[in-house]
This record gives structure tokens, C-alpha cells and sequence, in this order.
């Protein structure tokens, strides 16, 4: 039976109704522009985060462009983030103006090491963009006592996830100067389509990324700023405030298939499960593990017909795009190591018990237990 890595399918089977209701409701109101399921969405965004703030835009690139923005990062400055994630992270700083300058990761938990982010830091630069990776936060406390600058959490991938800090829970987005989400389909909270949230904290950045969201203009064909068409469509928001309430038992189903996956392969000394940090709770937006066999293993699960992903095979310092920047392999060893050891298995919340055995069964099978 054949196993994908993520199943939308079955997620949209059970929620039907409700997300068709949702639809149908802005379609039957005709307001598909920052209608009133925008606001409603922002204000539900924002108390999952523990912000005072939350404002929609239109994909997660999007909102750490115009979080950048806000912050007056551009031309002449530098963005400190880790080159072991997703493109947009510095992709979105280079098109920001500003120079993307990278710094290691934890070998461990993946995230930005804060050491090497705050030895990184130099008079040019204007911010520091930790990612929470694979679906647990970042050490955002500790990036906010060593580095005395702006910190946009980049939390596309962590929703809902928390952290504790001084023995108390810090939600993703909730520390940082800005944080930033991203509604692409495969998220924990994903919709039909692309979005992306900004929160803050500050009342006067709010208000900056609300005007660079709409063209810069708050009051309509009144121009403060340059900004960008980029709002949050309200048939998205629709759907995603449709989801949101399952959202925590999606990422709790996620928790116990990652803990199942765990006990399963303990004793494999080839493989390397998820390094959770004690103070964190996954969200487990993804299940990765770590093999120095990484390729021989996928064609393997391939040919078992279990759906994989490699997230990511070249680290952003080793992108052709990024040439301009000098760095050469071997810059960052960690995050090269973990791009040719990464894989990651299916953790998707409907996967049933059968599915993940049959995962497991793969896995150990290529190992020879």
C-alpha cells in the first residue's frame, strides 16, 4: 500500500462541509478583499501567538519582505540567518536590498547557533532572522540577549508550537520583534492556497506593516510609503479559520506518530531521530531524520512506494544565486552535513497505524533489522 508524505486529501475529507461552508459564505457575500474574515482570522491569529498584533498578507515570503521593510532594511545593510532552510529566508532579504550573512546551525536541532549568529554581527547589520525549522522554536531567548538588533522570527513552519522560557510557555511569534507565518498548503495550518500572517507586539509596527501590505496607504489613493499588493485574501481566511480549531489536535497526532517513529527506530545506530530541544513542544511539521545512507535510503523507500523529501539538498550559501556573496563549501560544515543527511519521513496527521508501520517495516528493512 502505497504511503505519501502528506496526505491533503484525507485532512480535507474530514472538514469538508465546514470549509465549504466558509467558502460558500464570502462567495455568497461577494467581499473577496480584506473582508470581515480577515479581521476575525487576525485577531484569532493573534491570540494564538500571545501578539497584540497579527496582519495578513499574502504568502509567507511575502511577510518577512514587508516585515523587513518596516524595520527600514535595505540597501547597505545586512540580514544575519541560517543557510540550512527554505530560500525565501534570504531570498527575501536580498530582495529586500540588504545582504544575506549566514551563520552555522546547531548540529542537533537544526536551528541558527546564537553564538555564531551574534560573532556574524558587524556596524552594517540591520536584523537577525532565526528559523524555527521543522516545527520547533528556535532558542529565541537567547538570540534577544546576545544580539542587541531586531529579531524576525521566521516561524513559517512552527504555528502553534511553544517554548518555555523563565518556566513559562512562549508561543512562536510571541518574542521576536516580528514574527512571520506562512499558510502554504503542507503546513501544520495550511490553506487552499497561499497566505502568510505578521505579528508583532508594537503598535507602531503594526500599523507600518498594515500600510506596506496595501500599497503603502492606509487611507485609500493616500501613499505614504511604496509598498506592496499583498493582503490575505478573505477565501483564504475563510479556510484557514475553518481549520484553525483542529490545528491542535493535528500537531498532538503529529507529536505521538513522531514518538511512535522514535521508539521504533532507537535501536538503529544508523539513524539519527529528531533532537528536540527539552524546552520545546513540536509541532513536528516535519519528521527528519538523519543518515549518512541518506540517498541509498530514499530509493529504497521509493521503490516501497513511502513518499520522502529532502528538506533541504544545498544549503542557500551554495546556491548559484548567492555566488556574489564569497562563500565556498566547507564555510558552514554543519549545514552542509545536514543537506546530505536529511530525509524526511511521512507524520501527517491522518496516517493511520498500518501506514506507519509499513514506513517503519522500510526503514528497517534497507538497515538489515
Amino acid at each position: 500500500m502505497p504511503v505519501p508524505l502528506l496526505d491533503l486529501k484525507a485532512q480535507h475529507a474530514r472538514i469538508r462541509d465546514e470549509v465549504a461552508n466558509a467558502i460558500m459564505k464570502v462567495v455568497d457575500d461577494q467581499n473577496f478583499i480584506l473582508g470581515t474574515q480577515v479581521g476575525d482570522f487576525e485577531k484569532d491569529v493573534a491570540t494564538l501567538s500571545h501578539t497584540k498584533h497579527a496582519i495578513g498578507c499574502a504568502n509567507g515570503s511575502d511577510a518577512l519582505l514587508i516585515a523587513l521593510r518596516a524595520l527600514d532594511v535595505g540597501a547597505g545593510h545586512e540580514v544575519i540567518t541560517t543557510p540550512f532552510t527554505f530560500f525565501a529566508t534570504a531570498g527575501m532579504t536580498h530582495n529586500s536590498g540588504a545582504k544575506p550573512v549566514f551563520a552555522d546551525i546547531d548540529a542537533d536541532t537544526f536551528s541558527m547557533n546564537p553564538e555564531a549568529a551574534a560573532a556574524a554581527v558587524t556596524s552594517r547589520t540591520k536584523a537577525v532572522i532565526p528559523v524555527d525549522l521543522f516545527g520547533q522554536m528556535s532558542p529565541i531567548e537567547r538570540y534577544v540577549k546576545a544580539i542587541d538588533l531586531p529579531i524576525i522570527e521566521d516561524a513559517a513552519q512552527s504555528i502553534g508550537a511553544r517554548r518555555r522560557v523563565d518556566g513559562e510557555w512562549t508561543m512562536a511569534g510571541e518574542r521576536a520583534m516580528i514574527g512571520t507565518f506562512s499558510f502554504f498548503p503542507s503546513k501544520n495550518l495550511g490553506g487552499y492556497g497561499d497566505g502568510g500572517m505578521i505579528v508583532t507586539q508594537s503598535d507602531d509596527l503594526a500599523m507600518k506593516l498594515r500600510r506596506l501590505r496595501t500599497h503603502g496607504a492606509i487611507k485609500t489613493y493616500v501613499h505614504e510609503v511604496v509598498g506592496f499588493n499583498s493582503r490575505l485574501d478573505t477565501l483564504q481566511a475563510a479556510v484557514l479559520a475553518a481549520k484553525l480549531p483542529y490545528l491542535a489536535g493535528w500537531s498532538a497526532a503529529r507529536r505521538t506518530h513522531a514518538a511512535y517513529y522514535d521508539a521504533a527506530f532507537a535501536d538503529l545506530s544508523d539513524i539519527r531521530t529528531p533532537a528536540i530541544d527539552s524546552a520545546n513542544e513540536s509541532i513536528y511539521n516535519q519528521y527528519t531524520i538523519r543518515t549518512e545512507r541518506r540517498d541509498a535510503l530514499q530509493a529504497h523507500l521509493k521503490a516501497n512506494e513511502i513518499g520522502t523529501a529532502i528538506y533541504y539538498p544545498i544549503p542557500l550559501h551554495l546556491q548559484e544565486c548567492f555566488a556574489y556573496l564569497g562563500y565556498k563549501p566547507g564555510a558552514f560544515p554543519e549545514s552542509e552535513r545536514a543537506s546530505k543527511e536529511v530525509l524526511s519521513l511521512p507524520v501527517y496527521p491522518e496516517l493511520t497505524q498500518s501506514q506507519q508501520d509499513e514506513t517503519i517495516d522500510a526503514v528497517r528493512s534497507f538497515f538489515g533489522r
